[in-house]
């Protein structure tokens, strides 16, 4: 078989189709590096697969894994594959465990198979749990209250071991909550069915659904309603990218905060998305959720002082342009 080989480093991109991994692809593509997307498009989307070649498959098929390593030369992996639905992951915990942790087990056995050492993690905020203290530092306690969480604080805790059995170096990202769209309107945000808040407000600006649903107003916060910090998609892209090669330079692995260090309420999305639509947007309150805490903020300094990592889409008017001018440009997504 002939090994794909050129100038630019090949990165397997597991997960490359889904929402924050297309934009990885579209931004290593940018900085002279091949993206090589392996995806089975159960969340992902074929047509945002733009920037590489494609493999429709999982991350359990040992045959397939075998085939791409042997013909690419790859340099790293960046792995977007996970499971990511919260209130799922607490009533089919077996989905998540099964893909989120064994499926992993399996690509980095891979790696350790074919000499591959540099593996950077989307790892998540769901990793500590319940806050004690904000903003979120990389030294707060882990202890995750559902599935989900469980499932990235496992693999980060696998990473570890690889790492000292095998010598497999690693950078987890404990991100907040991505948001916004490519800003060339190329790729954006398309999940289904829809979780986060962002997009769910820009479908109720559409007339896509009736109202949007705000989970309590009682929260002891200026205005009631729950505070989260939420950072650019392409903002994630650039920690990543600067994460890998601080990877092939030292050598050296580490976990990172990713959010913009400070938060916006429900409250404050919703009117900042009145203003950029220009539509009144119904609201419906609705009971608090079970587990959401009334503020999650990181800090990023780390990130900031050891990668040199400075978002550019910080403001939420961006965030929430971007978003807005992917969602009138693709009114129905990729489809």
């Amino acid at each position: 078989m002939t090994t794909i080989s050129n100038t630019k480093p090949h990165v397997l991109v597991v997960g490359g189709a889904g929402y924050i991994g297309s934009h990885m692809c579209k931004y290593l593509a940018g900085h002279d590096y091949m993206p090589v997307v392996l995806d089975n498009l159960v969340y992902g989307h074929r047509q945002a697969v733009r920037w590489g070649p494609f493999y429709n498959g999982s991350m359990e098929n040992k045959e397939l894994l075998a085939h791409i390593f042997n013909r690419h030369e790859i340099t790293a992996v960046m792995h977007f594959a996970a499971y990511c639905y919260v209130g799922e992951s607490v009533t089919e915990p077996s989905k998540y465990y099964r893909n989120n942790v064994s499926n992993t087990a399996i690509l980095l056995d891979a790696m350790v198979e074919n000499n591959v050492e540099n593996f950077i993690f989307s790892s998540s905020c769901a990793t500590y749990g319940e806050p004690n203290e904000i903003p979120i530092t990389e030294n707060h306690s882990q202890y995750p209250v559902n599935p989900y969480g469980r499932t990235k604080l496992m693999v980060e805790q696998m990473l570890n071991d690889f790492q000292n059995a095998y010598g497999l170096k690693y950078i987890c990202l404990r991100y907040f909550n991505a948001a916004g769209a490519d800003p060339q309107c190329e790729i954006g945000e398309d999940h289904r069915p829809e979780t986060h808040l962002i997009p769910l407000v820009l479908q109720a600006a559409m007339g896509k659904r009736a109202a949007i649903s705000v989970f309590g107003n009682d929260y002891p916060t200026p205005d009631g309603t729950c505070i989260r910090d939420y950072i650019h998609v392409y903002d994630l892209a650039q920690a990543h990218l600067l994460a890998l090669e601080k990877l092939l330079n030292d050598h050296l692995s580490d976990c990172y905060n990713l959010g913009n260090g400070e938060g916006h309420s429900v409250k404050e999305v919703i009117h900042q998305a009145r203003k950029i639509t220009g539509k009144s947007i119904p609201v419906r309150i609705s009971d608090r959720r079970k587990g959401d805490p009334a503020v999650l903020i990181g800090s990023s300094r780390k990130a900031m002082e050891a990668l040199g990592w400075r978002p550019e889409f910080a403001d939420l008017k961006i965030i929430i342009e971007t978003a807005w001018k992917w969602h009138t440009n693709h009114p129905e997504g990729y489809r």
